[in-house]
């Protein structure tokens, strides 16, 4: 993927309400873009960071959208609206192996209770394929890149219909795109949403597929690189929304 140009330069001077970020660019003139990123950010926000944007493509105030941030490991995707991109273009090239064998791939197709799947992918002799995407930055102390970085009540309902796929005899697969170029391997964020790692183990053990690619970014591109090795660490199961009803019956987190 290649994103549009010409590329604007500058270090970050603030990051507010979610979607604004003010940029220090050459002369020391402060900008204000657009953030297209609806999560804490934790991990992703040095001091004076290094960041690209890109020019703004069609109406709107703001002239540029924020891309990357530079961190202490490398460039950081951060414009979360670009991962299903990546992801789209690997899928049509064939670049991810476990989803190789399907001609047909289509984004944002109704399903499940007022949600849209990120891709549904289709071939004749397949069952159905449902993906999403998770843009995954957060740095955890153990070295592990981890989502998400901040409570995520849409996320579960995405594993809930993934799973609920499956139980149909469709096929369903949550893809993390480590976007990033920290740690060996991926997890669920329990520090910061740990009802979101419970509703992972959850969707696991329900059939969901789990997978994890690496992005290689050298800007102003960005492509799919080598896979990433998911663990799922075990979570306590206690209170409310632990997925264990009153009687003993497994539930949906």
């Amino acid at each position: 993927m290649i994103v549009p140009q010409p590329l604007l330069r500058g270090r970050l001077a603030a990051r507010y309400k979610r979607f604004l970020m003010d940029i220090r660019v050459r002369g020391g003139r402060v900008v204000t873009i657009h953030c297209p990123n609806s999560g804490s950010m934790e991990g992703c926000l040095d001091d004076n960071a290094e960041v690209i944007a890109s020019p703004k493509i069609g109406q709107g105030r703001l002239s540029h959208v924020a891309e990357w941030i530079r961190g202490p490991d490398g460039w950081i995707g951060i414009n979360t609206h670009r991962s299903n991109a990546i992801v789209s273009e690997a899928l049509k090239a064939k670049r991810i192996p476990e989803l190789g064998g399907y001609d047909d791939v289509r984004a944002e197709v109704p399903y499940g209770k007022h949600s849209r799947v990120d891709f549904l992918l289709t071939s004749p002799g397949l069952p159905d394929c449902y993906v999403e995407v998770k843009n995954t930055t957060w740095p955890g102390a153990d070295g592990a890149l981890a989502f998400p970085d901040s409570v995520t009540l849409r996320g579960r309902k995405h594993l809930r219909e993934l799973a609920r796929r499956v139980a149909t005899g469709d096929r369903a697969v949550l893809l993390f795109l480590a976007n990033r170029p920290f740690g060996d391997r991926v997890r669920a964020c329990h520090e910061r949403d740990p009802a979101y790692a419970r509703a992972l183990a959850w969707a696991q053990r329900q059939g969901v597929e789990i997978l994890c690619y690496r992005t290689t970014i050298e800007p102003p591109c960005v492509t799919l690189a080598k896979r990433v090795p998911v663990v799922l660490a075990k979570v306590p199961m206690k209170g409310p929304g632990s997925g264990i009803s009153h009687r003993g019956h497994k539930t949906c987190p």
